[in-house]
């Protein structure tokens, strides 16, 4: 675990450059979870664009209601309140696509603050090398009013070593320190973060999906590979995924109709995505 400088408000203030996100700011020693805090701030009906940090969290949460490993000042655990409305002919394509973008936008602010090439599995893993260096939690609710509220839960493995991951994690996991052993200042890369998910926001909300979309798939290293899919319901799927559905969805042929000359495609919307390498 190498040393990094304590996260303050006074120092990411310092670099934040954003317009509307972040300018409030929760920052604690630690949490349960950023996004259980989060929650309850915008129940409470906090302001659009409050950000909640801890330096810790004891219940960190992931998707598919895994466990988020985090350790105190070492690695970037924020959760981001969204209170614009949208148009109801909108609210889908901006719900599917909140994951998607926001992974973008982390693996875009990694490479702004270190020498280090992030891609995304899809939806919204990031990986270094093929190890998981980070990971979004994207959670919808009402407020006090009724009012909906999204929020977007970041972590990102920063300074951490490989002696600091618990045995199960030391083979899938892995640190921008580990990779390149550069400390990275966490204040910074929150403020570019933010930065960069205002942009991919801004952009969704504007825009619509077309630039994000190319973007997405440009980092995407599940597209074009084999993957194993385990849904819900427990289902296993293996195939070729070949591209991002206007949903969001990841588009895949399974294996046992590859070279039947059927067209069926399965567009997934919630599985666990195993890389199948040959």
């Amino acid at each position: 675990m190498q040393p990094s400088p304590p996260l303050t408000r006074d120092t990411i203030n310092s670099t934040l450059a954003t317009t509307w996100l972040g300018r409030r700011i929760e920052l604690f020693d630690s949490l349960p979870s950023t996004n259980r805090e989060a929650v309850q701030l915008a129940q409470a009906d906090v302001e659009h664009g409050t950000v909640v940090i801890a330096e810790s969290q004891t219940a960190g949460r992931g998707r598919l209601s895994r466990t988020w490993f985090s350790p105190p000042g070492v690695n970037l655990y924020c959760s981001i309140i969204l209170r614009t409305a949208r148009p109801p002919e909108r609210l889908t394509e901006w719900l599917s696509w909140l994951p998607l973008v926001s992974a973008l936008a982390a693996a875009e602010a990694i490479e702004q603050v270190s020498p280090i090439r992030i891609s995304v599995k899809w939806p919204n893993d990031l990986l270094i090398s093929e190890r998981k260096a980070g990971g979004i939690l994207c959670e919808s609710g009402t407020g006090a009013g009724s009012d909906p509220f999204q929020i977007i839960g970041i972590g990102i493995n920063v300074n951490g070593d490989e002696d600091d991951w618990p045995i199960d994690l030391r083979d899938s996991a892995t640190s921008i320190w580990q990779e390149r052993k550069m400390v990275v200042d966490r204040n910074r890369l929150l403020a570019q973060l933010l930065l960069e998910l205002e942009h991919c926001l801004d952009e969704l909300a504007t825009h619509g999906t077309n630039r994000l979309a190319l973007a997405y798939h440009q980092r995407c290293s599940t597209i074009g590979i084999t993957v194993r899919a385990t849904l819900a319901s427990g289902e296993v799927i293996v195939g070729l995924a070949d591209g991002i559905g206007q949903d969001g969805s990841l588009r895949v042929h399974p294996q046992a109709q590859l070279g039947s000359g059927t067209l069926e495609v399965i567009h997934l919307r919630v599985a666990d995505i195993i890389h199948v390498r040959a």
